[in-house]
């Protein structure tokens, strides 16, 4: 038997084993071990991992898990025999494949040298051939495609090394195209952004959802630069747009969820464990991927709970899914679970009464009491109506009996009574059901005009702030009683100049400091907005943005047309019926480096980078400006977003989203990988953002700036011109569509120069371009344009993926013929255009009119008939309607061609290749960028 005492090759260590009573020796740079006394052999280069710096453990610590030499080569991988890891259990052998280990040693993982991490990762230039001891960290089969080291293949493995290194990392592909001779495809707007090309090694599972998904989280750059001068010199701006509760539809895979409660977090940085750390030290400890910092792998991360056995940590969702949610443990509780509540304030004003708004907004409430998340029965709910007064329901629990108490006093807002205001919607379903019926004959003759809509507020806000929840606003009329009163500041003079930006900022202080208030309180509020003249959009939808809520606006809405009151009962009853997540803080983490810069969106911002969300709604996105203030040298960076809430349902929950970059200092591989999408909605952010801040003019030349900064540097540096002018306008093909999206910003109702816009109007657009997701925002700055009369015989019918959608065709009237049928879509609003010289038979197919002189233009529902053309027609509206996230509703118009003027110029304001009012047709706009592009290079 071995003696410790005899004399070990430099290098070794010698450790005794209890269990099998002999000496177990370990090579000290590589951590392999074995029973054989090693033999002194002459002095080789360095090894592929380098030497480790820390001597090896002088005494086994009883602690450290053990496993039998085969399990571990299972474990960890080995170099023959591969096994072709699946996803989920990656790089584990399968019992049919595993060969019993004949002395059945045991292999103590964690001895292993500290500094091997490092050593590897600087990645020596030549590796020598492995051996068959297992690999630590990395190694086929520990969670990759074995494809590193084909046997007997040499010039494959120098290959792999260099691969390894990014040198043989195929870079993204840049192409060239000149905007002046390429016309923008529509059809490019639904490709998914440049692919993310990691280098090799940078995951540790072979799982393909590793990655967040773009419709969770996009860059505006899908390879980061590894300095700010290169980032300044690409002009592309760096922000990331972030959508962290998007909704789950048919097909896609729902978000998986951790139960067990053990959540690994980095001691420094408080990273959660994702795919991109890299396990060292035998898989007892695990390295960050943000900061590097060296952390215990918790003791129960490899236990399964369910079965109460060893587990797999290979299966686990945080090691192969990107987007994941942990039950969070009681430590992330400052109380226990919030349950949902909901305050409804009804505005119940002789406007509001008369244009049909109390009774749709009651029945709808009625309809849905079943739909509002209550699976533990804990959810409360009160309705509070108001005019220039305000009137309380109680409703006792077991009676179907309410009570209305009134309160004149709105100077000083005070509860009437302790109790039963705010009602526990399961006990007090029956008095809740029939109240509903009853409220709109209470105030049917109600001819008071006003609204105390601010003093409701401060009551909704009494009611439910010691636990937090959603205030719902329906109001037909400008506040004008109480706190928050505001003035018609409506002035035409003033539209269109530089001053309009004022009529953009909340008239009254209240409503800021009020929202503020309500984020402090978990309270989150929600506007419905029904009135015919003004009403002040622009405060009003304060108290959504600082509160994480949403505003929807109707204007002139009367509920005598079933379209407006089947639009705001679909989007009021989506809104009761959506699970929120409560009482939410959300922060983005990033790589060494990176820094979170400025913030868009609707949240509070409560230290530097902590966004307070009372409320945080489906589909709701959010655009955060990142800064590179450090140079880089990792090959690839990582940005994690972190939601902390509860659910509707009273658990408290953390949802992660982990991101994950490849770094270049190749300005091509920068152009190469920019998403022209992300880039966009970014803008979008920015351009009001800079509206409200200097004014609409600012905004806009400050939009139009960054398009020409972007093309002069794709010129001056991808492109033969240099600095001098050039007949063409360059551009990456990933980038064809960014001036047309541009353009369509420029024209888009929030930032449009115009003198027509009414205020409320242009607030409202603004509220949709800092909240839409870009899956919604795109259309709604890049409208979709169908030819429907003579679209294939294979639209309008169920493909393999639902109803398949004509071809869009560009944004210009020139499309149109005279005697077609269109489709014109933004997301928001659905224009039927109907050419002049229609044929009565494809009136009479679509309408069931006779010929086109009996058609009427204006808001309207088509008729489903008895003819396959109708059918694919309405068809393909339904599945518009219905194939986006979100809760909206468009409304359908029919337009004729020589119709009403002012429906004609809303429909054609959507065709932004062409001219329009003041502002550029594409080709001018075109024309104009190029002038500015080579001109700025001659001053």
């Amino acid at each position: 038997m071995a003696s410790s005492t005899q004399q070990l090759p430099p290098g070794w260590a010698a450790e005794w084993d209890a269990t099998n009573q002999r000496y177990l020796f370990i090579e000290t740079a590589t951590g392999r071990t074995q029973w054989e006394l090693p033999v002194h052999v002459p002095t080789a280069p360095i090894d592929d991992h380098g030497a480790s710096v820390s001597p090896p453990p002088s005494h086994h610590n009883p602690r450290r898990r053990q496993y039998a030499a085969g399990q571990t080569q299972a474990y960890y991988g080995t170099t023959d025999g591969f096994v072709e890891p699946s996803y989920g259990a990656a790089g584990v052998v399968g019992p049919q494949t595993q060969q019993p280990v004949a002395s059945g040693p045991l292999f103590t993982p964690g001895l292993a040298a500290e500094q091997q991490f490092a050593a590897q990762q600087q990645q020596p230039l030549y590796q020598a051939p492995p051996s068959h001891e297992s690999q630590y960290i990395n190694a086929p089969g520990f969670g990759q495609e074995p494809a590193y080291y084909p046997p007997s293949a040499p010039v494959n493995q120098l290959a792999d090394q260099f691969g390894q290194m990014g040198i043989g990392q195929k870079p993204l592909q840049l192409y060239t195209t000149n905007l002046l001779t390429s016309p923008p495809d529509p059809r490019e707007l639904s490709h998914p952004p440049p692919e993310i090309r990691l280098p090799p090694n940078s995951c540790i599972t072979a799982s393909p959802y590793a990655n967040a998904d773009y419709t969770y989280q996009r860059s505006t750059l899908n390879a980061i630069p590894t300095t700010s001068s290169l980032l300044n010199k690409a002009k592309i701006p760096l922000a990331l747009v972030i959508t962290p509760y998007r909704a789950v539809k048919d097909g896609d895979s729902p978000v998986p969820l951790v139960t067990d409660t053990v959540i690994a977090r980095c001691r420094r940085c408080r990273t959660y464990i994702n795919p991109y750390v890299q396990f060292i030290d035998g898989g007892n400890r695990w390295r960050c991927c943000m900061c590097n910092m060296s952390n215990e792998v918790p003791q129960l991360f490899d236990w399964d709970q369910v079965r109460n056995q060893p587990g797999d940590r290979w299966t686990r969702d945080e090691l192969n899914h990107s987007v994941v949610e942990f039950v969070a443990p009681t430590e992330y509780m400052v109380r226990p679970p919030q349950p949902a509540v909901y305050v409804i304030l009804i505005d119940v004003s002789h406007t509001a009464i008369q244009s049909g708004m109390v009774a749709t907004a009651t029945r709808t409430i009625l309809e849905s009491l079943d739909r509002i998340p209550n699976e533990d029965e804990r959810t409360k709910i009160a309705i509070i109506a108001y005019d220039t007064s305000l009137y309380f329901f109680s409703m006792p629990p077991g009676t179907t009996e309410s009570t209305m108490l009134v309160v004149s006093d709105v100077d000083d807002v005070f509860l009437p009574k302790p109790t039963d205001l705010l009602v526990n919607l399961s006990e007090a379903k029956a008095s809740l059901e029939s109240l509903l019926t009853r409220i709109n004959d209470m105030f049917q003759d109600n001819h008071t005009v006003g609204s105390a809509m601010g003093p409701a507020l401060q009551a909704g806000f009494k009611l439910m702030a010691p636990i937090g929840g959603k205030i719902i606003v329906l109001s037909a009329s400008l506040p004008n009683v109480g706190a928050g009163a505001l003035k018609n500041r409506e002035d035409p003079k003033i539209l269109g100049t530089s001053k309009e930006s004022g009529l953009l900022q909340p008239a009254s202080p209240f409503y800021k400091t009020f929202a503020i208030e309500c984020s402090r309180a978990q309270v989150s509020v929600d506007m419905f907005l029904f009135s015919a003249s003004y009403q002040d959009v622009a405060s009003l939808a304060c108290l959504p943005h600082y509160t994480s809520g949403q505003t929807f606006f109707y204007p002139a809405f009367s509920a005598s047309r079933s379209e407006d009151a089947i639009k705001f009962a679909h989007e009021f009853g989506e809104i009761l019926a959506m699970p929120i997540m409560l009482e939410a803080v959300m922060r983005v983490r990033a790589s060494k480096g990176l820094r979170m810069a400025s913030f868009h969106g609707n949240f509070f911002v409560r230290s530097t980078d902590l966004l307070a969300m009372p409320a945080v709604p489906m589909d709701q996105s959010y655009a955060i400006e990142v800064q590179i203030e450090d140079t880089i040298t990792a090959p690839f960076v990582v940005f994690q977003t972190a939601v902390l809430h509860t659910t509707c349902y009273g658990e408290r929950r953390i949802r992660v989203i982990t991101h994950a970059l490849p770094t270049t200092s190749n300005l091509s591989e920068l152009f190469a990988s920019a998403d022209q999408v992300a880039i966009a909605t970014f803008l979008a952010n920015k351009a009001v953002e800079r509206s409200i801040t200097h004014k609409l003019e600012d905004s806009r030349d400050a939009i139009m700036q960054k398009l020409v900064d972007i093309l002069m540097s794709y010129k001056s540096s991808m492109t033969a011109a240099g600095a001098g002018a050039s007949a063409q306008l360059a551009i990456s093909e990933n980038l064809k569509m960014l001036p047309l999206l541009t353009l369509g910003l420029l024209k888009n109702v929030g930032i449009r120069q115009s003198a027509q816009i009414p205020p409320d109007l242009r607030a409202y657009a603004q509220c949709l371009l800092t909240s839409l997701p870009s899956q919604l925002l795109i259309p709604y700055i890049h409208p979709n344009f169908y030819s429907l009369h003579n679209m294939p015989p294979e639209a309008g019918t169920v493909g393999e993926h639902g109803v398949i959608l004509p071809v869009p065709l560009p944004l210009t009237s020139e499309r149109l013929e005279r005697h077609g049928l269109y489709l014109i879509e933004d997301s928001q609003n659905m224009f039927l255009w109907v050419g002049r010289d229609a044929v009565p038979g494809l009136v009479e197919d679509v309408f069931n009119l006779p010929s086109y002189e009996v058609l009427r233009g204006g808001k309207t529902t088509l008729p489903v008939l008895d003819n396959e053309f109708s059918q694919r027609v309405n068809a393909i509206i339904q599945k518009i309607r219905e194939m986006r996230r979100g809760v909206y509703y468009p409304h359908l118009y029919v337009v004729k061609e020589d119709g009403e003027p002012p429906l004609r110029l809303w429909a054609l304001s959507c065709l932004i290749q062409d001219r329009a009012d003041v502002l550029p047709s594409y080709q001018q706009f075109i024309g104009q960028v190029r002038d500015k592009v080579n001109g700025a290079g001659t001053y």
